[in-house]
Parts: structure tokens; C-alpha cells; sequence
């Protein structure tokens, strides 16, 4: 029984070859056994890929076309070739998942699985070698602590190659990759977007991984969840008393009075005014204020005694 290639392609007539192609790249696709159980999905898939193996080639193309099943596989006289037809008997190799295989060069898009080959028989899916997916390509995010603190939006525009509908070719095209920075990430925080790298016939795509740098800040300085502020104050201040006025990072105006003598290392610690807890940023951290305490280049006679004497030091001449 003669059989029509096209309409086992789901195609007509004045079909291309990129439609050819195409077909093929679908139904193959659908009805390749490891993923198609149903009963007859093997014969199909069979048939897919000798239809293919005959229209995708042009001389065998041009036989079927003029002279049908019988005249390709019985061969053509010589004489009737000047059309560029096949003049030999044409005879399928039997074995759809080379010509699978080759469509898809030379790797199965089933990831786990690769084909075998045995003589005329239809070959068997077996458990294999994994097709390999590319390195991770990884870029720094360069965020504020203003960023870090309240969270954010970020949209960064990417160009990666895609592969065309053919299943062959391919271009460049851009894609926007969303980031919503969440109140307490930590330097360090990866984001990662799952197989958004270069697309290709061969290879799974890369992730795309995006790394939080945190930028510095010109008051604070972050500890894990806590924030450090460093106040200058004079030697008067930190023997007598004084108050450190704080803009933090949600706009509030704190004013610390500081009634302790200060040392080099004092600290004072405002519980809940740090960075939120990245597992819970209803939470937040503490406020830890440090202190640089300048001294006097040089005092006089007279202001070195009044010293002494405030401080009830006795020394002898």
C-alpha cells in the first residue's frame, strides 16, 4: 500500500523545507516512545522518520513527488532523471532513532536517555549519559543598604541566544529578568534563574546567577543583622556626658544621651533600630553606636593642673 508522506507529516503539498522540519521536530517529538506509551505510538514514530529521511532529501524528494512510494523504492529509469529524481531503489534503513538522533545533532532532548542502534531493528531507549548543562554564568547586584533594608525592585535586561522554530538555527534576543530584593538580604544572597542562559541544539542552558554585593554606606557599617555607627566626639564629651543624634536607615530621628564615661571601647546598643532579619523582617537587629574619642594635640601648664585637680589626682612636684 502505498503511503503519503506528507499527510503523515500533516503537511500538503507545497510544504517548504522548513516546514518539513518542523513537522518532523513535533510530531517526533509527541510520538517518540519514551515519552508516547499509548499502543501504535512506535509504528508512528516509525513512520514519522522515514517520511522525513525521504523529504527532507531533495533528490528523493523529487522522485517521490513525480513517480509516488513505487517508483522511489522500485527505482526510475535513467532517462527520467533529468528532474534531479533518485534513480536507484531507495530503501529506509529501518532504524528511526539514527534519523532522530541526526535531526537533533546528535544528542536526544530526553535528557536521560540515549539510543541504540542494532542492525534493522527499531531501536531501544535505554538509561544513559545525561546531556550536560553549561557552567552557571554569575554576576554581581550591586545593592544600597537602603536597598537591602527596605527591599526593591531590580530589572535587568539580558541577551542570550534562542533557538529558532526549525530546531536549527538561532538568534539573539533580549529578556527582562525580574529581581525583587526581599528587606534583610545579606551580602552574598544568590538569585538564580533556571536555564536562561544560551539556548542550543547540543547543551541544556546555563542558570543565570546574580550575587548581592552590598554597597558601602556613608553612616553605617552592617554586622550580619546589626548596624555600627561610629561617633567622633572630644575628650570633654566622653568625661562629661553629651547626646548622638542618629538619622536611621527609615527616616527616624534618634537622640541617644550618652551619661557614661567613655572609653575607647564602650559601646552603647539600641535594641530592634538594625537591618530585619532576612527569615523574619518583621524582626530587626540592634543599633550598635561605637565611639572615636580625639585628644587634644597638646595642653598648656594651666589646663593640665585644672585637670588634675578635677580629677583628684595628686602628684608630687
Amino acid at each position: 500500500m502505498n503511503r503519503d508522506y506528507y499527510e503523515i507529516l500533516e503537511l500538503n503539498r507545497n510544504a517548504t523545507d522548513a516546514d518539513i522540519k518542523k513537522a518532523y521536530r513535533r510530531l517526533a517529538l509527541k510520538f517518540h516512545p519514551c515519552k508516547n506509551k499509548e499502543a501504535g505510538s512506535r509504528e508512528i514514530f516509525y513512520q514519522l522518520s522515514e517520511a522525513y529521511d525521504v523529504l527532507s532529501d531533495a533528490r528523493k524528494k523529487a522522485t517521490y513527488d513525480k513517480f509516488g512510494e513505487e517508483g522511489l523504492k522500485g527505482g526510475i529509469p535513467v532517462e527520467c532523471t533529468s528532474s534531479g529524481a533518485w534513480s536507484s531503489k531507495y530503501t529506509y534503513h529501518g532504524i528511526p532513532d539514527k534519523t532522530f538522533k541526526q535531526f537533533f545533532g546528535g544528542d536526544n532532548p530526553f535528557a536521560d536517555f540515549y539510543t541504540i542502534e542494532s542492525g534493522l531493528q527499531f531501536s531501544s531507549l535505554v538509561v544513559g549519559v545525561e546531556k550536560k548543562q553549561d557552567s552557571p554564568i554569575e554576576r554581581d547586584l550591586p545593592l544600597s543598604l537602603d536597598d537591602l533594608f527596605h527591599g526593591c525592585i531590580k530589572k535587568i535586561k539580558i541577551s542570550r541566544r534562542v533557538m529558532n522554530e526549525d530546531g536549527e538555527t538561532s538568534s539573539i534576543k533580549d529578556k527582562i529578568l525580574t529581581i525583587e530584593v526581599k528587606p534583610g538580604w545579606t551580602e552574598g544572597t544568590r538569585i538564580v534563574f533556571t536555564k536562561e542562559g544560551d539556548q542550543g541544539p547540543n547543551c541544556i542552558p546555563a542558570d543565570i546567577v546574580f550575587i548581592v554585593r552590598e554597597k558601602p554606606h556613608h553612616l553605617f557599617t552592617r554586622q550580619l543583622s546589626d548596624l555600627l555607627y561610629k561617633a567622633r566626639i572630644s575628650l570633654e564629651m566622653a568625661l562629661t556626658g553629651f547626646s548622638v543624634v542618629v538619622e536611621t536607615l527609615d527616616d527616624k530621628l534618634l537622640t541617644i544621651p550618652i551619661n557614661d564615661i567613655v572609653h575607647q571601647s564602650y559601646k552603647k546598643v539600641l535594641s530592634g533600630e538594625g537591618m530585619p532579619l532576612p527569615q523574619d523582617p518583621t524582626q530587626r537587629g540592634n543599633l550598635i553606636l561605637t565611639f572615636d574619642i580625639e585628644f587634644p594635640e597638646k595642653l598648656s601648664a594651666e589646663s593640665k593642673q585644672l585637670i588634675k585637680q578635677a580629677l583628684n589626682l595628686h602628684y608630687s612636684p
